[in-house]
């Protein structure tokens, strides 16, 4: 009996999956079909797209870690007919209001590890400020510029990508030696995974490594507004040795503090557009929301699989970007 209520509640949740994947989908096809027509477009047009497509990355969010805007940012600037900083500024806030839906659950079944990202977010959040006023001054002094960081952004996430497709025990890691700093916070935790029918205990280390890793990617996150998920993930799983479900979420613990801070940046330079951000915000909020559970009882294997696959659609994007807005090929996206 158990078993058949599991298998419902499997067949429920990949159900709902599809469904709002199908709807993401039309609302980035009906969107580039209108942008050839943008002026016959009714005006609840491009936000009811935007809702739909934010949705979406608002059941993927928790699962995989990654706030969302590693994903809205380049698809968005692509198929929607908006400025690429009212782009940045709402990829930013709804990174945030993802992780702000989904990380209270997370804390409560004891994935998102409080001990864990504090040390990490002194550092993340200083430079993800610095990012974003050198990301803004990028945009305005050089028109080429950004294209030439999409393009190194690519290649750092399809290098993510290769790294983590051939590393192995991502799901539970070896944790054998641990750094003073890690040992000294006590940086430790246990939840109770659904998948093993038993409590899981871990430890981190290399924390002076980790710190490093986080001041380059909070810079990079605040310079392009992608949110931190996409490199998050990768360093608390691969360099200091973090379960993949307790890296995911507790990524999105440090995204709720990290792209505050960053965001203020765009706010206070008027990058942000109400027509954009609010069914951007409404849509990430109620898929983040659900996500949530389906974090909860994910197979750490999926897990997995589905940030290597956010990071390499996240890295062919940036790179054909890159390259279409330099000229070197034709200008795809």
């Amino acid at each position: 009996m158990k078993k058949r209520e599991r298998l419902n509640k499997h067949w429920k949740v990949s159900l709902l999956m599809v469904l709002a994947v199908l709807a993401c989908v039309s609302s980035i096809a009906f969107a580039a079909e209108a942008a050839q027509t943008s002026s016959g477009t009714a005006w609840w047009f491009w936000p009811m797209c935007m809702f739909f497509f934010t949705f979406t990355i608002g059941l993927i969010a928790p699962v995989s870690g990654v706030g969302g805007g590693v994903l809205f940012v380049p698809i968005a600037t692509a198929f929607f007919p908006f400025s690429m900083d009212f782009v940045r500024g709402t990829g930013l806030i709804m990174a945030m209001m993802s992780a702000f839906s989904s990380t209270p659950h997370l804390m409560k079944k004891g994935l998102a590890n409080l001990k864990l990202m504090t040390p990490i977010l002194i550092v993340s959040t200083v430079m993800s400020i610095i990012g974003g006023v050198v990301g803004l001054w990028i945009t305005n002094a050089f028109p080429l510029g950004k294209y030439y960081l999409t393009i190194a952004l690519g290649v750092v996430l399809f290098i993510i990508f290769v790294v983590m497709s051939k590393a192995k025990k991502l799901e539970f890691p070896e944790v054998k030696d641990i750094d003073p700093i890690s040992r000294a916070l006590d940086i430790s935790g246990a939840w109770f995974e659904p998948n093993l029918n038993k409590v899981v205990h871990y430890r981190t280390t290399k924390m002076p490594v980790g710190l490093v890793a986080f001041a380059v990617v909070g810079m990079i996150a605040g310079m392009f507004g992608l949110g931190a998920g996409w490199a998050n993930v990768p360093v608390l799983n691969m360099i200091m040795g973090a379960p993949i479900k307790v890296a995911t979420s507790t990524s999105m613990a440090i995204i709720t503090v990290n792209d505050a801070a960053a965001a203020w940046i765009y706010i206070s330079n008027g990058a942000l557009l109400p027509l954009v951000l609010i069914p951007a915000v409404l849509g990430i909020s109620i898929g983040a929301r659900i996500g949530a559970k389906i974090a909860e009882k994910a197979k750490p294997t999926f897990v997995r699989y589905l940030v290597m696959i956010i990071l390499l659609l996240a890295g062919i994007i940036d790179i054909i970007k890159g390259l279409g807005g330099l000229g070197i090929i034709p200008k795809i996206i």
